[in-house]
């Protein structure tokens, strides 16, 4: 089953220094049928202006992923990490019992990035983070681990969670699967270009969720990049 979720479906929020489309229920926006899918809890396309960001604020007991698609974030928390993550990588937060950070763009364009909660298979722990670059290089050959918790991702960054994020870059014409196993679920964003996935036409930043399909199938129609997540 595939379910398509335009991006003008979306919950929208636009505070000046940040413009927020939410494919999940989040701050002001309710929707009593998009609460999650699966452990995926959030999933937020955030613009933010040249030289703003998120103030200090807590988190605790969920994984926080970024993937950056355009720009650059810049991380700092109270347990003294420091970090910037540029457009096709991604930074982890592991929120345990209590972290506090603020995310920054302290460049002089405007930031784009894909904001992702998943509940965490285990509470009470110690909060961490981290962040990698991923050699581009390594896009163009199917879909790419990028975090996640599961057995036998362990070169990609770790969550605590029964899930895994994994991205493509396919040129036009380009194609890709991915394979589930039973009783898992997905949920599909291109962050630019246009696919078919099984069959169902998917433009940059609508949401796709699955279920029930063992294999998924991407085409692009147009130069494309797509993020992934593989969760319970």
């Amino acid at each position: 089953m595939l379910q398509l979720r335009p991006f003008k479906s979306l919950g929208h929020a636009n505070h000046g220094w940040l413009d927020a489309h939410h494919h999940f229920s989040f701050a002001e926006y309710h929707d009593p049928a998009r609460m999650h899918w699966g452990t995926l809890r959030v999933w937020n396309d955030d613009l933010i202006a040249a030289g703003s960001g998120f103030p200090p604020h807590p988190h605790r007991d969920m994984e926080i992923i970024t993937y950056v698609r355009e720009g650059a974030i810049s991380h700092q928390d109270n347990l003294g990490n420091k970090g910037r993550t540029e457009a096709g990588d991604v930074q982890v937060m592991s929120a345990g019992t209590g972290i506090t950070h603020s995310e920054y763009n302290l460049e002089q364009v405007d930031a784009r990035i894909f904001q992702i909660w998943i509940i965490p298979q285990r509470v009470g722990q110690a909060p961490s983070w981290g962040t990698r670059p991923f050699p581009k290089g390594e896009r163009g050959e199917g879909f790419v681990t990028l975090a996640s918790g599961r057995e036998g991702d362990e070169q990609a960054l770790q969550i605590r969670a029964d899930a895994r994020l994994v991205a493509a870059t396919l040129r036009a014409g380009e194609s890709a699967e991915y394979r589930f196993e039973a009783g898992r679920r997905g949920y599909l964003v291109p962050a630019k270009g246009l696919v078919e996935v099984n069959g169902v036409s998917v433009e940059a930043r609508d949401g796709l969720a699955i279920e029930d399909e063992q294999v998924l199938r991407v085409m692009a129609v147009q130069d494309s990049e797509i993020v992934l997540v593989d969760v319970a």
